[in-house]
């Protein structure tokens, strides 16, 4: 892949949380595994999986932003005696367990479509939860609702500042390990409400390597709002892509996404199963957003609309990629 500049206007990377992390028992980077067949059928120089079924104890990524984020949002409000959160499942639960690591209270709201195994799990780390009639946004706006009382604090990965910035800063960790554990040119990252995939955009332009978001196509947020040059809402109708199934992107990320990112490729749900089963096959568990990115390079090697996209990222037999799976396959969300 030839060598791009890096893009202008995409904020520095926040690297304290790192040293955070570190402190944190059973730290561990988690591991870059290779799909050497997968790069030979596609004509590439190597496809890799950075495999983050298994972060601190939880089934997902989402405890890095929501520890980080606590950390820093209780330096500022000791006071705080309830933590809460809106999720489709993996954020509710990273609040959850660190809510129950600091001896604090934990509430947290639900769409009514999430499914049933993610509220139990999220129960299990011994947080109150609320399902809300209606879609991930509802159940934000009735997290922000409930925040409002005294000694509660919103760990929101949604909004424009304070926690959901934090959030993005702590997602960096994944990062720097990535970059100390493998060679590549280009990140593919599944897009919800965009604070991964911020955080990718500002490590790409860092490092000078590309990044391409992934979504639904039932939840394209971010191929919306790329394309109108601002943020834009759409509907969404419910995806197996559990923890991309959002409206809108993060005002905290929108930044760095409009600034960092190269594109967007969507995917459909068959799509993301059928990569499911290939990173099974492999013996990797990864759930339907976390195999998205698998799905992605797939249609972006191949596919004619994404000509354009395959040239300015410069994709081709030397290209080494990095797919960021991002949750086990129980704990999509």
């Amino acid at each position: 892949m030839n060598e791009r500049a890096a893009p202008t206007g995409v904020p520095a990377p926040v690297t304290d949380a790192t040293a955070f992390h570190r402190t944190l028992p059973g730290y561990r980077p988690t591991p870059v595994h290779e799909l050497a067949d997968v790069a030979r059928e596609l004509d590439l120089g190597s496809v890799l999986v950075k495999d983050e079924s298994s972060r601190l104890g939880l089934p997902a990524f989402k405890i890095l932003g929501a520890s980080w984020a606590v950390e820093r949002a209780l330096s500022e409000r000791p006071e705080t005696h309830t933590l809460i959160a809106a999720s489709a499942g993996n954020h509710g639960r990273a609040v959850a367990h660190v809510a129950s690591t600091r001896g604090l209270r934990c509430r947290v709201f639900l769409p009514a479509r999430a499914l049933a195994v993610r509220r139990r799990a999220i129960e299990g780390e011994g947080a109150d939860v609320v399902v809300v009639e209606g879609s991930y946004e509802d159940a934000v706006a009735a997290a922000e609702e409930a925040a409002q009382a005294p000694g509660c604090l919103a760990v929101a990965d949604v909004g424009s500042n304070g926690p959901a910035a934090w959030v993005i800063d702590g997602y960096a960790t994944l990062f720097e390990e990535a970059h100390a554990q493998a060679g590549y040119d280009l990140l593919l990252v599944p897009v919800g409400v965009g604070s991964l995939a911020a955080a990718a955009a500002r490590h790409a332009a860092a490092v000078g390597v590309g990044v391409i978001g992934v979504e639904p196509e039932t939840a394209a947020c971010l191929t919306a709002s790329l394309a109108a040059g601002r943020p834009s809402a759409v509907e969404t109708r419910g995806t197996v892509m559990a923890g991309l199934d959002c409206a809108e992107l993060s005002a905290a990320a929108w930044p760095s996404l409009r600034a960092g990112v190269h594109g967007a490729v969507t995917v459909g749900d068959d799509e993301a199963r059928r990569a499911t089963a290939e990173l099974a096959a492999h013996g990797l568990s990864i759930g339907e957003s976390g195999a998205a990115p698998l799905a992605a390079l797939r249609v972006l090697a191949a596919d004619p609309s994404c000509s354009a996209l395959r040239e300015a990222v410069g994709l081709g037999r030397d290209s080494r990629v990095l797919l960021l799976a991002t949750e086990d396959r129980t704990g999509d969300g």
